[in-house]
C-alpha cells in the first residue's frame, strides 16, 4: 500500500511537470506565429497610439512656420475702396453749396527688397525647427514602440506565470488528496497533511496574485496598443539589429539618438534667431506701387487718377533698448541649447550603456535559470525516489517542487527582462522605428506634408490632418 501511494504521488508530480511543459509549449507556438503576433501588436500601436498621432499633427503644424517665413519674400497686394457723402459750403460764387458723393479705389503692391537678412534667418530657423520636430517624432515613435513591446512582453510573462501557478495549484491539490488518503491508512502523520495544505494555500494565493497582475498588464497593453490582447501570446525573438559591443552602442547613441539630433537642430534654430534679431537693427528697403482713382474728391464730378511708385528706406536709430535686450537673450538661448546637446548626449550614452549591461546580465541569468530548471527537475525526481523508500518526507518533495516552480517562473521573467533590455538598447541608438522593425504598416512620411505646404500661397486646408 505504501509503495502504491508513493507511486501515486510521483505520478501526480510527473503529470504536473508534463502539464507545465505543455503549457509553455502552448505559449510558445511556432516561429511564424510569434513574428505575426508581435509585429501586429506593434503595428497597431504605430497606427493608433494617440501620443504618436498627436506628435504627427504637431509636426504638421510646425511645418507651417516655413511658408510663413518664406512669405516675406513675396509682395503683398491690397485693394482699398471708400465711399461716402459730403456737403461743402464755399464762398465761390459759382459753387457756393455742393453735395458730393466721394469714392475712391486703389491697388497697392508692396515688395520687400531688403529686410536686414531677417527673411533668410527666419526661413533657416523655421527649417531647423522642423528638423528638430521630426527628430522628436522619431523619439515619440520609439517610445511608443518600446511601450508596446514592453506591454506585450508583460502580458506574455504574466500569462505564463499564471499558467504555471494554475498547474502548480492543481498538482498540489492532488497531492493533498493523496496525503489525506495516506494519513487515513497511517502511512504519514497529520503534520505532513497540514504541510501539504499550507503549500496548496500558498499556491492559491500565488495564482490569485498572478490573475491580478495579468489583468493589470492587459489594461496597460490596451492603453498602448489600442486594442485588447489576444487570448494567446508568444515569446518574440530578439531583434537582429543590435550593436556588436558596448563601445559601438554608446558611440552610435551620441550621434543617432533622436533626442540628440533634436537638441542639435534646436541650437541651429537658436543661432538663426540671433541673426533675425540682429537684422532688426539694419535698414529695410521696400518698393511700393499704387494705382488709384478718386471720384468727387476735389470738386463735383471730378476724377483724379494716380499711378505712383515709391522706394522706401527705413533706418532704425533708437529702438529704446528692447531690440538689443532680445538680441542678448537670443545669444543666451544659444548657450542654453548648446548645454542641452551635452545633456542629451550624456543621457543617450547612459541609456545605451545601461541597456547593454542589462542585456548581458539578463542573458546570463536566463542561461543560469535554464541550468537551474534542469537541475531542479533531476533533483525532484531523486527526492521522489528517495521518498518512495522512506528516506525523504512529504516536505522534502514539496520543497523540491517549489524550487522547480520558482526556477520556471524566474526563467519566464528573465526572458521578458532580456527582451525589454534589447529593445531599450535598440531605442537608445535610434533604431527602434517601424522601418527597422519592418512592420506591416504604411510608413508615415513627414516630408509629404512639408512639400505640400512649403510654397503654398492660398488655401486653408492641407492633407494628413484635421480639416
Amino acid at each position: 500500500m505504501r509503495a502504491r501511494r508513493i507511486r501515486t504521488t510521483r505520478s501526480l508530480a510527473f503529470r504536473g511537470t508534463v502539464v507545465l511543459g505543455f503549457s509553455l509549449a502552448w505559449l510558445g507556438l511556432s516561429p511564424d506565429a510569434w513574428g505575426q503576433v508581435f509585429e501586429d501588436a506593434l503595428a497597431a500601436a504605430y497606427r493608433n497610439n494617440p501620443s504618436l498621432l498627436a506628435q504627427r499633427a504637431k509636426l504638421r503644424s510646425t511645418d507651417e512656420q516655413v511658408p510663413q517665413a518664406v512669405a516675406n519674400w513675396r509682395p503683398t497686394v491690397e485693394v482699398n475702396s471708400s465711399t461716402g457723402l459730403s456737403r461743402v459750403d464755399s464762398n465761390v460764387a459759382t459753387q457756393r453749396l455742393q453735395h458730393r458723393e466721394p469714392n475712391s479705389v486703389s491697388l497697392d503692391i508692396t515688395q520687400p527688397l531688403f529686410r536686414g537678412g531677417r527673411t533668410l534667418a527666419a526661413t533657416s530657423e523655421a527649417e531647423n525647427t522642423v528638423r528638430a520636430e521630426r527628430a522628436r517624432l522619431v523619439s515619440i515613435e520609439q517610445r511608443v514602440l518600446l511601450d508596446g513591446a514592453t506591454a506585450y512582453l508583460d502580458v506574455f510573462r504574466d500569462m505564463a506565470v499564471l499558467e504555471l501557478n494554475r498547474n502548480n495549484e492543481q498538482v498540489l491539490r492532488r497531492q493533498l488528496e493523496a496525503a489525506r488518503d495516506r494519513f487515513q491508512v497511517g502511512e504519514i502523520t497529520r503534520t505532513d497533511v497540514f504541510q501539504a495544505e499550507a503549500r496548496l494555500a500558498r499556491a492559491t494565493a500565488d495564482r490569485v496574485q498572478s490573475e491580478g497582475n495579468l489583468e493589470a498588464s492587459r489594461a496597460a497593453y490596451t492603453n498602448v496598443i489600442g486594442e485588447p490582447p489576444p487570448g494567446k501570446l508568444v515569446l518574440p525573438k530578439p531583434p537582429a539589429e543590435l550593436p556588436a559591443s558596448k563601445e559601438e552602442a554608446t558611440r552610435t547613441a551620441t550621434t543617432q539618438n533622436p533626442n540628440v539630433a533634436a537638441a542639435e537642430f534646436d541650437q541651429r534654430a537658436a543661432l538663426d534667431r540671433v541673426d533675425g534679431v540682429w537684422g532688426e537693427l539694419l535698414p529695410t528697403v521696400s518698393l511700393t506701387g499704387t494705382v488709384s482713382k478718386d471720384y468727387d474728391s476735389s470738386s463735383d464730378k471730378s476724377i483724379i487718377s494716380t499711378v505712383e511708385g515709391l522706394v522706401t528706406v527705413k533706418i532704425p536709430l533708437n529702438t529704446t533698448g528692447s531690440t538689443y535686450s532680445r538680441l542678448r537673450a537670443a545669444r543666451q538661448t544659444v548657450g542654453e541649447r548648446r548645454n542641452l546637446i551635452d545633456k542629451e548626449r550624456r543621457d543617450a550614452t547612459q541609456t545605451a550603456s545601461r541597456a547593454w549591461e542589462t542585456v548581458q546580465s539578463t542573458r546570463a541569468r536566463v542561461d543560469s535559470l535554464t541550468t537551474q530548471i534542469r537541475a531542479a527537475t533531476v533533483a525532484l525526481e531523486g527526492v521522489e525516489r528517495e521518498a518512495a523508500v522512506g528516506s525523504r518526507t512529504v516536505l522534502d518533495v514539496l520543497d523540491a517542487e517549489q524550487e522547480l516552480l520558482d526556477a520556471k517562473v524566474n526563467h519566464v521573467r528573465a526572458q521578458r527582462d532580456e527582451l525589454v533590455a534589447t529593445y531599450e538598447l535598440l531605442s537608445s541608438v535610434g533604431l527602434l522605428i517601424a522601418k527597422t522593425l519592418k512592420l506591416n504598416v504604411d510608413f508615415y512620411d513627414p516630408s509629404e506634408h512639408y512639400n505640400e505646404v512649403r510654397d503654398k500661397w492660398l488655401g486653408g486646408k492641407s492633407k494628413g490632418g484635421v480639416e
